[in-house]
């Protein structure tokens, strides 16, 4: 490490890493003031902060290969950041480290409309793909709800998903080939052109790493030909419990929808009354199921699925009339976290996966956290494929609120472990779910992880203290819950 290979202060370290960047960037890449460094402080995780001891925004790879060669030579761990989008606090600087932005890598650098892939930047932002191949009848299929504003830079360190991942998949089978910059500054490609390559499966390894093993540069990414037709069906029931059967009674018919989403009534409240998105207030909860392909595919699939609906209870089911209505529907499913913002000052976004089997169940006991603990807790989530993103609403300047929505999202997440599932589905680990790591995995399997991370990063430098636990941290963090304890957040570990 810098500081254990030189006896310089805070400040001589600072004042070199400036000197050394500004031979290899312009000065206004180069950002050192408490000012300019503000606003790299913190990702959508905004309870923690840290403003980092350097930024650098280099716009060329070359830039970034010197940039990593010389924070490798130095000693000085480097955290690459996108957008800043994410909910877990992977971006979240060291003291003593270097911000890698890469918000200046932002051009979409080729379309191949014969083999419908695009070879993108990270700095991309999600949505942007989809707005330029759509003339030419192409899209790109993840779409978070953040896809206005996230980079697919950060969608691949997440692997993120999004509202149509039960048929489309999340990041992971939606690209083909990475660029990426090691530790010691060595340009890789991983992945290829064609739809498998020989070795290794390295492209699923490095696709949701959260930037622990390298610096994604460019991405190549699938496309895919706009469906024919598409409709969207909204159901309302008298309680949640019965929506959450009807998820998976439509999956057990065979039926595979586009898009199957789930919200209670708060959020549908919420929701509506920010976007008017034409939700039916009064309902417990309703589901929102896209169904695409052929008209006449279509067209049987609603059928069926109405079919289904009905029969697990719902108390009224409707087609969107148009491509309007449509639009509004899934408006209002993407606008739930904005909403939440108008209700609370805080709000903590979990992200855990179940088996759809278990829906039932664990929203019945995240309703008695909730009841518990006095937080009021909103639910919208991917119901297709299991993944909960409940929001824990509190306010952060009331003594005790965050520590205490902290310990239900912990509770939540570990209850999501307990049915079957796992602490995350498309968000990381970050720093937000460090602990729960040690719920979710052994010792054994904990050794492999950081073995993998050894193997790209044998001196820790990329994002240390993320994601993967130490086994002493596990280790305390046992003897604190046998204790019927609760640790704070620490310090951040490195690796």
């Amino acid at each position: 490490m810098y500081e254990k290979a030189t006896s310089f202060t805070r400040d001589d370290r600072k004042r070199d890493l400036i000197e050394q960047f500004g031979r290899l960037l312009p000065a206004a890449s180069v950002l050192h003031t408490e000012e300019s460094l503000g606003p790299y402080e913190c990702d959508g995780l905004t309870a923690y902060r840290q403003v980092p001891l350097v930024a650098v925004l280099p716009e060329t790879v070359e830039q970034v290969q010197e940039v990593m060669r010389t924070c490798a030579s130095l000693g000085v761990p480097v955290v690459a950041r996108g957008a800043g989008t994410g909910l877990s606090g992977g971006a979240l600087p060291l003291a003593d480290g270097v911000l890698l932005s890469l918000a200046k890598f932002n051009r979409i650098l080729e379309v191949d409309t014969v083999n419908r892939t695009a070879r993108v930047q990270p700095g991309v932002r999600n949505l942007a793909i989809s707005e330029h191949v759509s003339p030419l009848g192409l899209y790109y299929a993840p779409d978070p709800s953040s896809q206005i504003a996230c980079s697919i830079g950060g969608n691949v360190a997440e692997n993120a998903g999004g509202l149509h991942c039960l048929k489309y998949g999340l990041t992971v089978h939606n690209i083909l080939e990475l660029t990426v910059i090691t530790a010691d500054g060595e340009r890789v490609a991983i992945g290829g052109g064609a739809l498998d390559s020989p070795g290794y499966d390295l492209l699923a390894l490095m696709t949701g790493s959260e930037g622990l093993l390298a610096v994604v540069v460019e991405v190549t990414v699938k496309l895919l030909p706009k469906p024919a037709c598409a409709k969207v069906l909204l159901a309302a029931f008298a309680d949640v419990e019965s929506a959450g059967a009807a998820v998976g009674a439509i999956i057990a018919e065979g039926v595979l929808p586009a898009g199957l989403e789930m919200m209670d009534n708060f959020a549908i409240r919420a929701t509506d009354d920010f976007c008017g998105a034409g939700y039916p207030t009064d309902a417990a909860a309703i589901l929102l199921c896209e169904l695409d392909g052929i008209e006449e595919e279509v067209e049987d699939q609603i059928a069926t699925v109405r079919a289904i609906l009905e029969r697990c209870g719902a108390t009224l089911v409707r087609v969107a009339h148009d491509e309007a209505e449509r639009a509004r529907f899934w408006a209002g499913r993407k606008a739930a976290f904005p909403a939440a913002g108008r209700l609370s000052p805080d709000y903590l976004c979990m992200d855990g996966t179940i088996p759809r089997r278990e829906l039932p169940s664990v929203l019945k006991r995240m309703r008695a956290l909730s009841d518990e603990s006095g937080l009021r807790i909103m639910n919208v989530f991917h119901a297709g494929d299991g993944n909960l993103h409940p929001l824990i609403l509190y306010d952060a300047n009331a003594p005790g609120e965050l520590e205490l929505a902290e310990r239900v999202g912990a509770q939540i997440l570990e209850l999501c472990v307990e049915v079957g599932g796992t602490i995350t589905g498309e968000h990381g680990v970050g720093v937000e779910k460090i602990d729960q790591m040690c719920v979710q995995f052994a010792s054994p399997e904990l050794v492999q992880f950081q073995a993998v991370k050894a193997a790209f990063d044998p001196n820790g430098m990329l994002n240390p203290g993320k994601a993967v636990p130490t086994l002493q941290r596990c280790a305390e963090y046992g003897a604190m819950h046998v204790h019927g304890g609760k640790l704070p957040f620490a310090e951040i570990e490195r690796f």
